[in-house]
């Protein structure tokens, strides 16, 4: 985890490192159970995290990644049967989507749900709207300079790349403890895939914690301190990411790769 060597002053202009735990779990999944209808989805996954670190939630197409991910958001659907949620402490299993969030939880979804009609700096404004704010808009541009370049723009005319900078941006701009991002990197230019995976770990010493759902899997786990690889709604690896880069077996069976 050489990231998290980083000093405060290679972190987000403006920004307060925070201390990274080491000896206890800041988030974690504890045996969740979850369905859409009567579809079983999510299968016993349990997890654990350290403040800062980024884990790479890998599988093939229909593994439940991504439901995982809404499940941790508390989203409606899939629908949450059994297990428990902690992030920092708190039982997330207890509460609805938009406490999850107040929480610290943000979910920048596949579809990035830009909204429409806005400029940047509008979405990124109503993001701000309630309590718990993260980065300020001067933050945000520094981070960001497409966005600064772009703030009188409406979001959705904006290129996918950019789109994603703006909802990784929005999800910022909330008082952040752990991001989850849905695919992040499809149908990205390499150059913006790059500009993401430096801004994922320039939040790192800020204490920011990540779970990543991505197909590219291997340009995940080079970003990733650990990994879950979820096989048909549950855990079949978790470890650190470098055992699953040295693991040609394993990630051939579980990853096609």
């Amino acid at each position: 985890m050489s990231s998290l060597a980083m000093s405060a002053e290679t972190a987000i202009p403006g920004s307060h490192a925070a201390n990274i735990e080491t000896s206890r779990p800041f988030f974690s999944v504890r045996d969740v159970h979850a369905y859409y209808g009567e579809s079983y989805i999510v299968q016993g996954v349990s997890l654990d995290i350290r403040k800062g670190e980024i884990l790479a939630l890998l599988g093939r197409n229909g593994a439940g990644k991504s439901s995982t991910l809404r499940t941790i958001a508390r989203a409606d659907n899939p629908e949450m049967r059994g297990g428990e949620i902690w992030l920092d402490g708190e039982p997330v299993h207890q509460m609805k989507s938009y406490q999850a969030a107040r929480a610290g939880i943000q979910l920048v979804p596949e579809d990035r749900r830009i909204i429409q009609g806005l400029t940047v700096e509008e979405n990124l404004n109503l993001a701000r709207v309630a309590p718990g704010h993260g980065f300020s808009l001067e933050q945000i541009y520094e981070s960001f300079p497409r966005l600064a370049e772009r703030r009188t723009q409406e979001g959705v005319t904006l290129s996918g790349g950019e789109q994603q900078m703006l909802a990784i941006a929005r999800a910022l701009a909330r008082d952040l403890k752990l991001l989850l991002l849905d695919e992040p990197y499809e149908g990205l230019a390499p150059v913006i895939v790059h500009e993401i995976e430096r801004i994922l770990h320039s939040i790192k010493p800020l204490g920011i914690t990540t779970i990543i759902v991505e197909q590219n899997a291997v340009a995940a786990l080079k970003l990733a301190d650990r990994a879950v690889i979820l096989d048909t709604g549950e855990v079949a690896f978790a470890g650190t990411a470098q055992e699953v880069l040295d693991n040609a077996e394993l990630r051939h069976e579980y990853l096609a790769i």
